[in-house]
């Protein structure tokens, strides 16, 4: 199977944020910034994801250019 590079690093991104948001949210207790930090920083995973289910090439240049 061929292997997806950029799903790898998109989930690898987002496994740093979710840690990143553990470590300001528990220990700095930074609550508002580090809640909006994960949501942003584990969106991209998602839209990836969305990506791989486009029913045509448009359709994947539009989930891909999203903003």
């Amino acid at each position: 199977m061929k292997q997806n590079v950029i799903k790898d690093k998109s989930f690898s991104f987002a496994v740093d944020i979710i840690n990143l948001y553990k470590e300001l949210a528990y220990n700095k207790k930074e609550y508002v910034m580090s809640r909006q930090l994960l949501k942003s920083g584990t969106l991209i995973g998602a839209n990836m994801r969305e990506t791989e289910f486009a029913q045509s090439k448009p359709d994947f240049v539009s989930k891909v250019n999203k903003s």
